[in-house]
């Protein structure tokens, strides 16, 4: 799969109030629509802002499409074992409406236990509610009759070829793959032991060739990659980013499974998949990711590095008008943006 598009994904991390993270993040869009990026991803997070700034998906999508023009606007991922998802199907074609068409819409089972007590929901039932919210869905979507004979109004036709799944397991992968959907990688996993050594690929190469096994003849593989990449005029000045971001996430990785080496900052962004850089740095660095070569999409975020908004601003252009081109990714919009640098 050689021919890829770029999009960039934000978490709405900055450490100021909710307005303001809305502001940024919208800007940041904004930004990434003008250089080029064909997809813009934000994700869900309930109640803790210091993991998450974005409960409610669809509005913010909603607010963001009234500010841009073609850029594509996907969630990454609504936490659906914590949704009604009849509300989440009409939500979603409320938004691919008010966008015209531009709405991607991913699904995961993630999220902390502590988030599920709230809904009412169970940590360890996570999977059967998945596959249950998820057909609810999709056949919402498809226009099937949902109970009490009744039929979603507006049509959600269209938006079950535009579903992705995101997982860590190779099982997951291969659900994604056997539904037709889009497959998320994330730009990190754990290292569990006996994994330290293990790179990215390692890990990911697996889930996608349970992906590509399971994938309907018929059916064109759809594989977005997440990584973390900050690009910046100054190693030096991004690694003093990288110091206080990746320390600040060190204790939570560690708690949620992850084998961390924190020796040095060289080993933390090995740890945490972080590449980071020059363009000719970061070009070289994802060179070397074996998994990008089966990815129909990379979308690159910050995190966690998280380094102040005018750095993600310039971070983006870089990318856009050096990086991307060099790896032969993007539109030709691209290449011509990097002519006009």
């Amino acid at each position: 799969m050689s021919v890829k598009s770029i999009g960039f994904f934000t978490r709405l991390l900055d450490d100021v109030p909710a307005d303001e993270r809305y502001a940024l993040a919208a800007a940041q869009i904004e930004k990434a629509e003008s250089l080029g990026f064909e997809t813009a991803w934000v994700a869900q997070h309930h109640f803790h802002g210091d993991e998450g700034g974005l409960p409610a998906l669809f509005p913010f999508l909603s607010y963001v499409a009234a500010r841009t023009t073609n850029i594509r606007l996907g969630t990454g991922v609504v936490t659906l074992t914590m949704e009604d998802p009849i509300r989440v199907a009409e939500d979603a074609v409320v938004t691919d409406i008010l966008s015209g068409g531009r709405l991607e819409v991913g699904f995961g089972s993630g999220g902390t236990p502590r988030s599920y007590e709230a809904f009412g929901q169970q940590f360890a039932q996570r999977h059967a509610l998945m596959d249950r919210n998820l057909g609810i869905v999709k056949t919402a979507w498809r226009g099937e009759a949902l109970p009490g004979h009744n039929y979603l109004w507006p049509s959600g036709r269209g938006l079950d070829l535009r579903s992705w799944q995101a997982t860590f397991s190779a099982i997951g992968a291969h659900k994604a793959g056997e539904a037709g959907d889009g497959l998320m990688l994330s730009r990190t996993q754990p290292r569990l032991q006996g994994q330290e050594g293990a790179s990215l690929a390692d890990i990911q190469l697996p889930l996608v060739q349970a992906y590509l096994k399971s994938l309907p003849a018929q059916v064109a593989p759809r594989i977005m990659a997440s990584r973390s990449v900050f690009v910046a005029d100054d190693r030096a000045q991004a690694l003093d980013f990288a110091r206080t971001g990746l320390v600040r996430q060190v204790e939570k990785f560690r708690a949620s499974g992850h084998t961390i080496d924190d020796s040095s900052i060289e080993s933390l962004l090995r740890t945490f998949d972080v590449h980071l850089g020059t363009p000719e740095e970061v070009v070289r660095s994802l060179s070397a990711d074996r998994t990008l070569e089966h990815a129909t999409e990379v979308t690159i975020q910050v995190h966690s590095v998280d380094p102040p908004h005018s750095f993600i601003l310039r971070s983006l252009e870089l990318f856009a008008t050096q990086v991307a081109p060099a790896l032969g990714w993007g539109k030709s919009t691209v290449a011509d943006l990097r002519r006009k640098a």
